[in-house]
């Protein structure tokens, strides 16, 4: 039988940086997974999805030693623009663009910086695949897992045994780790499903990722490094089911046309670059963070539907948090720590989730009181400049390192 300090379960992004995070901090960690890393978009399991790494998501992979690596391959975003649309083509209702503001003297900074969350998978994993106090085990998962007062026993899915002070899941919405101990789910389904695919277009993004509001979700535009000589952005566009799965279907062109009807057409004349990718709309909470010798983290812990970049950015929090925490003790399982965690982080969990919850019903409704409602709140959340600063400090997250 092994041992490790902490057992990670998960080598997604939040896994990796976790696993970096504590490494740094003289943790021995071992992280499994079931599927290595894809090195290029074409693969089976490559996450088409991009990320927009808000300021603290970057301190913390600064922290970790990740970011000099991410940064060349990253796309800035200097701004948010929110367009609020109805009726089909859709027609432009209210439309606003939320920027950092400057600190005295000092240009405003970068909103955030995109990355498409198979390569920033990729390039985590080959930096902590020689880095001390990391061992990576592709190729397996969790089968079994067994806690004790002073240690937890894990079985994988190829036979071996491992013996942690610490199980870390990691491991996504349908996470083992939290079925293993026990720890149940509140989900909420909204019949939604989103999309995630590249395109190339006409026009330029200006580095501006930009939310298309219409019933059935939101269509957002993500900006990518040029694409064969052409302007490029990431696309997720939620819809309802039914409908998501026939864009799903269409010929590159045909989807291409109907996503510059859905856009309002702000990329000019855009076309597919990659496959679609289609997964469901919904937002889930586990019912507690930790149980003996075991904590949750990122999708594990928390699924949210893909507005405001609040998914992963959620995820980081809940990493430089649970870090944070480990760091004040000795052992990595002290129920104190976990405790400690679990009461830093819930509150702005279901604060989010409930945000966002509410968010997508109303921008989903195709309902006229409702569509007016939002148009007015979207002017207001933007004129009204101490709501908007508060609001875009909220989107921003906490920075609990």
């Amino acid at each position: 039988m092994d041992d490790t300090d902490i057992l990670i379960a998960g080598g997604g992004i939040a896994g990796l940086t976790l696993a970096a995070r504590l490494a740094a901090a003289g943790r021995q960690v071992t992280v499994i997974d079931p599927a290595a890393p894809p090195d290029r978009d074409t693969a089976p399991e490559a996450d088409l999805r991009s990320t927009a790494f808000l300021q603290p998501a970057r301190r913390l992979l600064e922290h970790c030693g990740l970011w000099d690596r991410l940064a060349p391959r990253s796309t800035p975003l200097d701004a948010l623009r929110i367009i609020d649309t109805a009726g089909w083509p859709p027609e432009i209702r209210a439309e606003r663009t939320f920027r950092p503001e400057p600190d005295g003297d000092e240009p405003a900074p970068a909103f955030g910086w995109n990355l498409p969350n198979w390569l920033t998978r990729y390039q985590i994993g080959a930096a902590l695949a020689d880095r001390a106090g990391v061992t990576l085990r592709w190729g397996a998962g969790l089968s079994a897992l067994l806690t004790r007062e002073r240690e937890a026993l894990a079985t994988l899915s190829d036979g071996t045994r491992l013996r942690a002070r610490l199980v870390i899941g990691a491991d996504g919405r349908a996470s083992r780790v939290a079925e293993a101990a026990g720890i149940a789910m509140r989900t909420t389904r909204y019949g939604q499903k989103a999309l995630a695919f590249a395109v190339s277009h006409d026009l330029a993004h200006g580095q501006i990722s930009t939310e298309v509001y219409n019933s059935g979700g939101a269509c957002t535009t993500v900006p990518l490094p040029d694409h064969a000589g052409r302007a490029a952005s990431a696309i997720v566009w939620m819809e309802d089911g039914a409908r998501a799965q026939e864009l799903a279907a269409l010929a590159p062109e045909a989807l291409g046309a109907e996503l510059d009807r859905r856009s309002c057409h702000i990329l000019g004349r855009a076309h597919p670059e990659t496959e679609v990718r289609v997964w469901p709309v919904i937002t889930q909470r586990a019912r507690q963070l930790t149980a003996r010798r075991v904590a949750l983290v990122a999708e594990a812990a928390h699924v949210l539907p893909p507005i405001g970049a609040q998914g992963l950015n959620t995820s980081l929090a809940d990493v430089a948090m649970l870090a944070h925490a480990l760091d004040e003790v000795e052992d990595p399982g002290d129920p104190r720590a976990l405790a400690r965690y679990a009461h830093a982080r819930e509150r702005d969990i279901a604060a989010r989730a409930t945000a966002i919850n509410l968010f997508n019903r109303v921008c989903r409704s195709d309902a006229a009181p409702v569509q007016a409602l939002r148009s007015l709140g979207l002017r207001g959340a933007h004129d009204l400049i101490p709501l908007r600063r508060r609001l875009i400090s909220a989107g921003l997250g906490p920075d609990p390192e």
